[in-house]
């Protein structure tokens, strides 16, 4: 007899409690070869296909394309023990954790034990009449539904995410009629509400009136994910910002020199990540991060060096891990992988996390400074403003170099003033003059 296993949504990394279904991969009845990828979903972070760990026969799935899944909830069920599924005998559901042969136990998105092309699809068609077909399975619970004041009566709510959308944009889930089973609040049922236009009677302001016009974006998916890191950032770090105008001629036609010897390219942002990792070496305190549990400062050995990387998904932080062990010729190329990895959406979660200090070169942008949030929980971010021309004293007379606008914004817990204002003046020192870097390797 075929035993049914359940696959449920894998722990993706890193601050990562969901994802939406993008395609799926397989379908009811589909034979799938263990490890072979299921669905393709996108996180906050990143797209990737989720493998299966069992090999059998798709007995269901749950949930459509475009629907947001919890960690923990069900993806697919799947047959094991037999080419077929018995139609006409029920069949019990094991959980994933069932000890049973058939399972890789390789469960995390993005990974496998078989690296080789996925088996191809095919479907399983009985010799007798096919009962009536297998229909995909709505998203089931995952949490228990908080009961709703008595006085108004419960609301027919079971998603948290449901729950969570309507929370994020002030709707009031008792004003709403359900259009599921039994009066069942979906998440269409939501969005139906968040798009319909305010009633004239009574207008919504949030310091200005609203029109029917006005659209309504639900903070979500990667901009949720910024939010929440960013706002977290402001409100348990005291940061503080310096900054400093550098001559940046010298660097430019060093640049210029070492391309021009043949080989690799190199590009700025590797020379200034070069420069950083021999920054933090001198001044480790920013190469650090405040663990609040322990009430302690906690100095990192490696570097794992963020980059800002702009992407059509919107702005996102690859990390350069062990970054103080690189070459600048390494380290441009490994901007360049993670670059492309980034703008392709096949970046995978621990790509994206680990990072100690960021580099964001904002100058690619056209302006010349900014006072960026700290990407917690690092304790510093160095800021690269655009290189221009501009009217400069050296050697003691007026002329026209290129000029750049470097800032630290550094958490003022792990460090005063004076550690913040070295580490900024010896990079701005290396920057002008290459020749320093030099002499302190």
């Amino acid at each position: 007899m075929p035993q049914v296993l359940e696959f449920k949504l894998p722990d993706l990394g890193e601050g990562l409690t969901e994802a939406e279904i993008v395609r799926w991969l397989v379908a009811v009845g589909d034979v799938v070869a263990v490890d072979q990828p299921v669905v393709e979903v996108e996180t906050a972070k990143a797209m990737v296909e989720v493998p299966c760990p069992y090999g059998g026969v798709v007995t269901a799935r749950f949930g459509e394309e475009g629907t947001e899944l919890p960690v923990g909830a069900p993806l697919i069920t799947v047959a094991v023990g037999s080419s077929t599924v018995p139609q006409d005998q029920p069949v019990a559901v094991a959980s994933e954790s069932s000890e049973s042969g058939s399972g890789s136990g390789n469960v995390l998105v993005g990974y496998g034990t078989d690296h080789s092309r996925p088996a191809r699809r095919r479907r399983i068609r009985p010799a007798a009449p096919a009962p009536a077909p297998v229909a995909a399975v709505v998203p089931v619970a995952v949490a228990p539904v908080p009961a709703a004041p008595a006085a108004v009566g419960p609301v027919a709510v079971i998603s948290p995410l449901v729950r969570k959308l309507a929370r994020d944009n002030g709707l009031d889930l008792r004003a709403l009629n359900g259009s599921g089973p039994e009066g069942l609040i979906l998440r269409a049922d939501v969005e139906a509400a968040l798009r319909a236009p305010l009633p004239a009677a009574e207008p919504v302001t949030t310091g200005a009136s609203l029109s029917p016009a006005d659209e309504r974006i639900p903070l979500k998916g990667l901009r949720g994910v910024v939010a929440e890191k960013l706002s977290r950032s402001r409100r348990e770090i005291p940061d503080a910002t310096c900054w400093v105008d550098a001559d940046a001629t010298e660097l430019m036609a060093a640049r210029a020199a070492m391309n021009a010897a043949g080989g690799p390219k190199i590009s700025v942002l590797a020379l200034l990540a070069r420069i950083c990792t021999a920054a933090l070496a001198r001044h480790p305190e920013l190469n650090s991060r405040v663990d609040l549990e322990a009430n302690e400062i906690v100095r990192l050995s490696s570097v794992h060096l963020g980059f800002a990387a702009q992407t059509d998904r919107g702005l996102m932080v690859p990390v350069v891990k062990d970054a103080q062990a690189m070459s600048a010729e390494a380290l441009s190329a490994e901007f360049g992988r993670l670059t492309e990895l980034a703008r392709a959406g096949k970046l995978a979660p621990s790509d994206l996390t680990g990072g100690t200090f960021t580099l964001n070169n904002y100058g690619v942008f056209g302006v010349d400074g900014s006072t960026p949030i700290i990407n917690h929980p690092e304790a510093a971010m160095l800021g690269v403003g655009r290189i221009i021309d501009k009217p400069w004293v050296h050697g003691g007379e007026l002329a026209v170099r290129k000029v750049v606008q470097l800032s630290l914004t550094f958490d003022h817990r792990v460090c005063d003033g004076g550690t913040a204002g070295g580490f900024l003046r010896y990079v701005a020192d290396c920057v002008e003059s290459p020749a320093v870097l030099l002499r302190g390797l």
